[in-house]
């Protein structure tokens, strides 16, 4: 029985790789940058390396334009969560909400996206 357990812990093991999950957004805020805006966004994503790990962030109009991407071009296994930021983003005139969308090297666009508030002035 205890070499069966151990074999089944140890094929789970294997396949964690598989089954990293959806990065997720924990924070993201938006602040006036000059002529543009700078958005820092804060993911968690069980990252396992090279072959599974969040690698960028998109920042989308309402109506699903992309206005910024932020790539990430390594992985943060030791850092998690970790925050980026990505500046001079031109923010079409009028628009009060932007949606964040996270993507993982394997799983490509995936979770959750959070709706930004944006503060004229601020």
């Amino acid at each position: 029985m205890t070499r069966i357990l151990s074999l089944s812990l140890a094929l789970l093991g294997l396949a964690a790789p598989l089954y990293a999950g959806d990065p997720v957004i924990e924070r993201a805020e938006a602040s006036r940058s000059g002529m543009g805006w700078r958005f820092d966004v804060t993911l968690r994503h069980p990252d396992t390396g090279w072959d599974h790990y969040a690698d960028g962030w998109e920042v989308l109009t309402p109506d699903g334009q992309r206005i910024g991407i932020r790539k990430l071009h390594h992985p943060h296994v030791t850092e998690q969560p970790f925050t980026r930021s990505l500046s001079n983003v031109m923010v079409p005139d009028g628009l009060r909400q932007v949606q964040i969308r996270a993507r993982c090297s394997v799983d490509g666009w995936a979770g959750q996206p959070v709706t930004v508030t944006l503060k004229p002035g601020g």
